[in-house]
């Protein structure tokens, strides 16, 4: 995938609304990023599409945030986004000179660093397959053993044990108040907050939820990651409507403070075209 094509990151369609039996469900299953000749990071890939167990975690997360909580879209179509945003973000930040943890604090690579943040984005929500209310601590512990499977072949120890408590400081570091010490636990946080477009508020939208988490996404059409014009990383965020701003606000401007890649990443949000998207009939008292 060029440059040009990862500027803009968009998401397959979600599931049907219909229930499917969990095998059936699974079946459609595909994550995908551009590796860039990355061995390590094709392998991890492989071999997480390739566990049944792992692609069942994230069709539960689905179950309990879309059909049980009402919420957005929290299935593998998620992943799907928050993995290759965190691959472009991480990108960008060491092609301007930016050193990933794993390269400062270990002397490894900056290939390595893109392992763990892939296998952070994969793994980061999948504890909402058990609960929403705490789902960060429930997603260590189901990938506290996942995550050395999934890296078996890729690294020998003590590599493999680095990897993977990196990988998990990741998955911590996401929720409101994890504090996150590398450059790749940040770039997994902000990447999270970042899958705000349309496709992420479609099935809780369209199913008549109308609060303002639901209306805000739906009024956010496009979120681009690109090289920045005065930092590393710009993101702009093309909305339809001004209640997109909350998103802005809420949710990104949230997880990116404290994220330690504040420094150097850029924020544009607007409005495109002269009138606003209706996104709500009259409402009459």
């Amino acid at each position: 995938m060029s440059d040009a094509s990862e500027s803009a990151i968009e998401a397959p369609e979600p599931q049907p609304v219909e229930p499917l039996a969990p095998t059936q469900a699974i079946e459609a299953i595909d994550i995908h990023a551009p590796t860039r000749g990355n061995r390590k990071l094709e392998q991890l890939i492989a071999n997480a599409n390739g566990d049944a167990q792992l692609k069942a975690w994230w069709h539960v997360s689905a179950v309990n945030a879309t059909r049980r909580l009402g919420m957005s879209d929290h299935s593998w179509v998620h992943i799907q986004v928050v993995v290759n945003i965190a691959l472009r973000m991480l990108r960008l930040l060491t092609k301007s000179g930016i050193q990933p943890s794993l390269v400062r604090d270990y002397g490894m690579s900056d290939r390595d660093a893109e392992v763990v943040v892939a296998a952070g984005a994969m793994m980061h929500c999948v504890g909402m397959s058990i609960h929403r209310i705490d789902h960060e601590s429930y997603s260590l512990f189901l990938t506290a053993d996942k995550l050395s499977e999934l890296l078996e072949g890729i690294y020998d120890e003590p590599e493999r044990s680095v990897v993977v408590a990196e990988t998990m400081h990741a998955i911590i570091g996401h929720r409101s108040s994890g504090k996150p010490l590398t450059i790749e636990a940040g770039v997994v946080r902000v990447a999270d907050a970042l899958d705000m477009a349309k496709g992420r508020s479609r099935v809780p939208f369209e199913a008549g939820q109308t609060n303002i988490h639901a209306l805000s996404a739906a009024a956010i059409d496009e979120v681009r990651i690109m090289p920045g014009k005065q930092k590393a990383v710009r993101i702009e965020i093309a909305m339809n409507n001004s209640s997109g701003i909350f998103q802005v606000d809420e949710l990104l401007a949230k997880k990116l403070t404290g994220s330690g890649i504040e420094p150097y990443v850029e924020v544009t949000a607007s409005i495109a075209g002269e009138h606003e998207q209706k996104l709500l009939s009259d409402i009459s008292y």
